[in-house]
């Protein structure tokens, strides 16, 4: 059987990172940068306060801390500026992020003053005001946060609620970024019927299709879903050349950028993905690169990989519990590729006990977190495969949350435990390596 290593890497080298456009940054949450980030002015641009209250003159202020009376000679709101130069024994009423007035060096909270409170609309009616030095300065320097130049934020970073402040404080308006993928996701079974639709004899709702795009959506990419589709091959082809088709028909908005499939990659004779991948080169079309394997993993041990037309195409088992946990560990870092994030460093996760046991290139698992817990119960595993089983966590340690092929069981699920090929046996107390869901 393939390891989940090799296959991980042979589903990523299928993809490429999607081309880059721009976008204005108000646009951009979200979405891959494609270049770094600088600062485009120096943030603040210019010497400020960092309290409400009176700007002053240190050299007025005893060092000793002693009270001292100075004259009230105007105001300065932030995004105003008084250009007057504060003079010795006077001082001006200011706020938060205002400029400094030429001449003072220090802001004193008005809470620690004899106004003791500035309120809001009220015009200043004080002349003078009582105050001392205090500890620190409050005043910001320009450039304090960032200069210009500096850089804030990497190629192959997602851009996010804190990364569009900050560019836009810096004066960015328009980022380059990656396309946001557009993902189709088929689900096959002729037992299969839309939620919602009436059941008949031998008849399950359709949970793959449904999951499977919710999980592309939180991966960071776009989904349009087409079936269920019967175990039928040419039914089949119909929903990947849709899938591969411009949207709308328009060129402005091309079809997808991946395809992912559930179910039909086993070995039973009405499995219709290895029926439509036999005939890769043949005058039924289509199909290119394909690639019918078995993974050393639990579950989710068929597994295949395509091109439809050029698109690569991802072929996921059916069982619910199994296409969820491949698309964890190979649709998703295929989505990642494609949307061009970063690597997490060339490092391997690994479990330790007697040896250390490779389990996944860290590279593969972007943006996601990954603990070393204890099991709080003994579980078994399948003897040369990877086992990915659904665990909960309860007061720091996880169980299983049920069985490994219930769709109830990874509803309640935290992670995902994977435990090492050659473990068959975990016992309680041992540490298990968790990919967290939640």
């Amino acid at each position: 059987m393939r390891s989940v290593t090799e296959h991980v890497e042979r589903v990523v080298a299928l993809v490429a990172p999607l081309p880059v456009v721009r976008l204005d940054l108000v646009d951009a949450d979200g979405a891959t940068l494609a270049e770094d980030q600088h600062a485009q002015v120096s943030l603040p641009p210019f010497v400020s306060a960092a309290m409400d209250g009176y700007a002053v003159r240190l050299a007025d202020l005893p060092p000793d801390g002693a009270p001292v009376t100075l004259r009230v000679t105007g105001d300065v709101a932030a995004g105003a500026a008084d250009g007057t130069e504060i003079g010795p024994g006077q001082a001006v009423r200011i706020m938060t992020g205002a400029p400094l007035p030429p001449g003072a060096d220090a802001v004193v909270p008005v809470e620690h003053t004899s106004t003791g409170r500035f309120v809001a609309g009220t015009p200043r009616a004080e002349s003078t005001v009582t105050l001392a030095r205090r500890p620190r300065a409050h005043v910001r320097a320009a450039g304090e946060d960032v200069t210009r130049g500096e850089l804030l934020a990497r190629a192959g970073t997602t851009v996010t609620a804190a990364t569009v402040g900050a560019l836009a404080a810096s004066g960015t308006v328009v980022v380059p970024v990656r396309r946001r993928p557009l993902v189709a996701v088929i689900s096959t079974g002729a037992e299969l019927v839309p939620v919602g639709g009436a059941l008949g004899p031998g008849q399950i709702t359709d949970s793959n299709g449904p999951m499977l795009a919710a999980a592309v959506r939180a991966a960071g990419a776009d989904v349009v879903r087409l079936g269920p589709v019967p175990d039928d091959p040419e039914e089949l082809r119909a929903a990947l050349d849709a899938a591969v088709r411009p949207v709308d028909g328009s060129a402005a908005r091309p079809g997808a950028d991946l395809i992912v499939t559930a179910g039909g990659v086993s070995a039973g004779a009405a499995d219709v993905v290895r029926e439509v991948l036999a005939a890769a080169g043949s005058a039924a079309g289509g199909v290119t690169d394909a690639d019918a394997a078995t993974v050393a993993m639990s579950p989710g041990k068929p597994q295949a990989l395509a091109r439809w037309r050029g698109i690569p195409w991802l072929g996921l088992p059916g069982n619910p519990v199994g296409a969820y946990a491949s698309f964890e560990l190979f649709a998703r870092p295929a989505i990642d590729h494609l949307r061009g994030l970063r690597g997490a460093g060339e490092g391997l996760l690994s479990q330790r006990g007697n040896a250390e046991r490779t389990l996944l290139p860290q590279r593969y698992l972007l943006g996601r977190v990954y603990l070393s817990l204890h099991a709080a119960t003994a579980w078994s595993s399948p003897a040369g495969r990877l086992q990915a089983l659904p665990v909960r966590l309860v007061d720091g340690v996880v169980e299983p949350a049920g069985s490994h092929h219930s769709l109830s069981a990874l509803a309640a699920a935290d992670g995902l435990a994977l435990v090492p090929p050659d473990v068959e046996k975990v016992r309680a107390g041992d540490v298990v390596q968790v990919l967290m869901l939640r």
